[in-house]
């Protein structure tokens, strides 16, 4: 079986390159009258994909990389936010406030006021898990935000350690929010330049794999299907990816 590599994209353009040499060395017999047919056209179409698919792998760094500084924000907010419930408790606050603030502290840590009548499928979807314990990363903001609510409408919460400030935890939020977004962004960047790749690889009539096809149809036609010419190419593999 084909590995991952030999079957990628990467394959594809270099089989395209193998295709463009091929036909170089025909000379004048190599002549279609379909303009991006042309090895002009074909070199500045292998060109462009060289371009796209390093434009994808730019991309998916960019990505990656702010998908793990998001990761490292995230990491230490379930031990920050019951820092604050406890802060909270040893206060003068009402018992009103505290109340609402174990609530979000729960919601965030991922608890349910009362156990699951059946435990989690280890196999569950990421999509399911997450309904049933609100723990998203736009979910675990909004838990945190509302834990602030409480604290920054508790006129008896008043700290004196800095990290332990309504002005902390507000810090915190901005901070979460910003590399959420980021991911977000990056994320659209990557899938758009994905996108323009697929175009010009695997788009009908104008894409590499396209293109191959109908290259292969005019060798065989001018030189034959037992031709030495048609011989060298229609090994050279074309595939679709998805992804």
């Amino acid at each position: 079986m084909a590995s991952t590599t030999e079957t990628g994209h990467a394959k594809n353009i270099a089989n395209f390159q193998t295709l463009i040499e091929f036909l170089t060395g025909y000379g004048s017999s190599y002549n279609p009258s379909k303009s991006n047919l042309r090895l002009p056209a074909l070199i500045a179409l292998k060109d462009s994909a060289e371009l796209a698919l390093a434009d994808v792998l730019s991309h998916n760094t960019i990505y990656n990389g702010k998908v793990s500084e998001r990761q490292v924000a995230f990491s230490g907010i379930k031990i920050m936010s019951t820092r604050f419930v406890n802060a909270i408790q040893v206060s003068d606050a009402s018992e009103g406030s505290i109340k609402e603030a174990k609530f979000h502290n729960r919601k965030l840590q991922g608890k349910r006021a009362s156990p699951p009548k059946t435990p989690v499928n280890p196999g569950e979807t990421a999509t399911a898990t997450i309904s049933a314990s609100q723990q998203s990363y736009d979910q675990l903001i909004q838990h945190l935000s509302g834990l602030k609510t409480v604290l920054e409408n508790e006129p008896n919460y008043q700290p004196h350690e800095p990290e332990l400030l309504v002005d902390t935890l507000v810090s915190t939020i901005t901070d979460l929010q910003n590399k959420n977004l980021e991911v977000a962004r990056t994320y659209a960047n990557l899938s758009n330049a994905r996108i323009a790749r697929n175009k010009l690889l695997y788009g009908d009539e104008i894409g590499i794999c396209e293109t191959a096809s109908d290259v292969k149809k005019y060798i065989k036609a001018i030189f034959g299907a037992t031709s030495p010419e048609f011989a060298q190419i229609k090994g050279l593999e074309f595939v679709k990816i998805k992804n």
